[in-house]
């Protein structure tokens, strides 16, 4: 479907829980409390709107958390859902700290790509970032992953503190055939409390170990980002740059939070209560209905740009583990 912009809306990322298993300084740094069991959509409930999510055309589906694999049932679910008739693709966004066991299970069910957050190869700290994570197990269930034959990208948030992280992040692009995705620091909850860099001072560091660095403009995914290539790398540099290059214009995504509302974009707190559709004791075909109404009401409406360059225009406080990653 398409909104009023012309865009086509194709691709929805679904958070699982607000829970995780680590607290990031830029996410969670501290324990806040959680959505009560009750609030969280059971399975079949997000099984239900991904059904209308299909019949307005969106195909294309992100897992994310928190941490998803914190919540028991997330493979199988996945499982579930990638067999729906018409799902083109259904990937993960992890920790990757659980990662080594669900991994046999992802692979039989034919997950479409596996993207594991790491902003330091520093293990003192990657443990600071995170709230006490351990980087070895991470980078085992990365290298695993890789072997496995899995699509997988790393995600790194670009901060001011992990500048000497990039050439280490990146060289793992070298060592498998993985991408390396840096991520502009986004100025939504904890993240307007630290400073990041940019993709411009990023590609200046990445070019002095790599100067055949160039631009590509392949598609490796179902998001905004950027691609970068070189003779040195097995997989590609990519950039994920909201704050100082905009990709407004081709945006094709929605955010389905843990606790059933779709948001049109992450910069404001605007969209629609799709929990209290599939609670409404009304039968299987009339909640579909009212499911496909409300959501490609909100795909129409969906705003032309963000406002992140305008602090006092985000109307979006929650921290980044409520919305949905």
């Amino acid at each position: 479907m398409k909104d009023k912009w012309g865009r086509t809306i194709d691709y929805l990322r679904l958070s699982l829980t607000d829970r995780c298993n680590l607290r990031c300084r830029y996410c969670m740094p501290e324990a806040l409390a959680s959505v009560g069991h009750e609030a969280v959509l059971r399975y079949e409930e997000m099984q239900l709107i991904c059904r209308a999510a299909l019949a307005l055309g969106i195909n294309r589906f992100k897992i994310t958390g928190g941490e998803p694999l914190v919540r028991k049932g997330a493979v199988p679910f996945m499982q579930a859902l990638k067999a729906m008739e018409g799902v083109r693709s259904v990937t993960l966004t992890t920790n990757g700290l659980l990662l080594s066991d669900a991994l046999p299970d992802l692979v039989r069910m034919g997950i479409d790509g596996i993207n594991i957050s790491l902003d330091s190869l520093d293990a003192v700290q990657y443990a600071e970032l995170t709230g006490g994570g351990q980087l070895s197990v991470v980078l085992a269930a990365l290298e695993a992953a890789a072997a496995s034959g899995v699509n997988v990208k790393v995600n790194a948030v670009l901060l001011a503190e992990t500048k000497d992280q990039i050439l280490p992040l990146a060289a793992l692009a070298r060592k498998f055939p993985v991408d390396v995705r840096f991520i502009e620091l986004m100025p939504i909850g904890y993240g307007t409390t630290l400073k990041g860099l940019t993709e411009e001072e990023a590609l200046l560091i990445l070019r002095r170990s790599y100067p055949d660095l160039a631009a590509t403009d392949e598609r490796r995914g179902n998001g905004p980002a950027s691609y970068y290539r070189s003779q040195f790398l097995q997989g590609r540099i990519g950039f994920i740059a909201a704050n100082t290059h905009g990709f407004c214009s081709s945006c094709n995504r929605l955010r389905l939070t843990s606790t059933g509302f779709l948001k049109p974009c992450l910069c404001y707190d605007d969209g629609v209560d799709l929990r209290a559709i599939v609670r409404s004791g009304k039968g299987a075909d009339e909640i579909d209905q009212d499911l496909q109404r409300v959501m490609a009401e909100a795909i129409y409406e969906k705003p032309a740009k963000h406002c992140f360059a305008e602090q006092n225009r985000i109307s979006e406080h929650k921290t980044m583990n409520q919305i949905g990653g």
